[in-house]
């Protein structure tokens, strides 16, 4: 079929037989699964369970939480919590701690960033008063000790960066330590105030890590277990 053309030719190009042919199209990218409501349970997940032994009461909780993996053996594969459950014998806090793991594991389920119940949990006080648990670290309730529990496992999974020191910090902190215990090595023992980890008689609760370690150092305010310094 002839085509007449009006306009005036200003260039033109041969068509090679391998331009014409269709250029290879690239491998589709593989779908990435991510957590939603409408994931389906699979029949065995992965988890961790944590004891919490309170002066409250004379039987120890046990949290459980369990995981998912997402995307398992690729490049994207993730570890999400999915559930959460708490057994204990005393069954006095039965009815809120059912409905406590229903709703934590509800917000599992949904997807996206879930860190924000730990804030949420730890931010619950027992107006009876909290208490101190092993190693001299304040929790102001139960509930908070379970958003406890909760970002222990979150730094765990990589969902939370965990906030340990790096070894220069500690091995600051040591020589402050030791220049206040006036060099006698470190005791595991408590001291007078119940501080199971040997700080210093008198020290004040910090409020970063809620432990009984902040002491005055150099003219100023700073925890010898977590660093924090009220100098910045």
């Amino acid at each position: 079929m002839a085509i007449k053309i009006d306009n005036k030719i200003v260039g033109y190009e041969v068509v090679k037989p391998e331009s014409a042919e269709p250029k290879p199209q690239a491998a589709p990218e593989p779908d990435v699964e991510h957590m939603h409501e409408r994931f389906k349970r699979p029949e065995v997940l992965v988890g961790a369970t944590y004891k919490i032994k309170t002066p409250l009461s004379e039987h120890a909780l046990y949290v459980t939480i369990n995981d998912v993996v997402l995307n398992q053996g690729t490049d994207h594969e993730l570890r999400r919590p999915f559930e959460v459950f708490i057994n204990s014998k005393n069954m006095d806090h039965f009815q809120w701690i059912v409905a406590l793991t229903r709703i934590v594991s509800a917000v599992f389920r949904k997807g996206g960033d879930c860190t924000f119940l730990v804030e949420e949990l730890r931010s619950v006080f027992d107006p009876r008063g909290g208490y101190f648990k092993k190693g001299g670290k304040f929790m102001p309730s139960l509930v908070a000790e379970i958003g406890d529990c909760i970002e222990q496992h979150l730094k765990s999974i990589g969902m939370m960066e965990s906030d340990e020191l790096d070894e220069h910090q500690k091995a600051f902190i040591a020589a402050k330590r030791a220049e206040i215990d006036g060099g006698k090595p470190e005791t595991p023992s408590a001291n007078e105030d119940g501080n199971e980890q040997g700080y210093p008689a008198g020290a004040q609760l910090c409020g970063k890590c809620s432990t009984k370690a902040m002491v005055q150092m150099d003219g100023c305010m700073t925890c010898l277990n977590c660093g924090d310094s009220k100098c910045g």
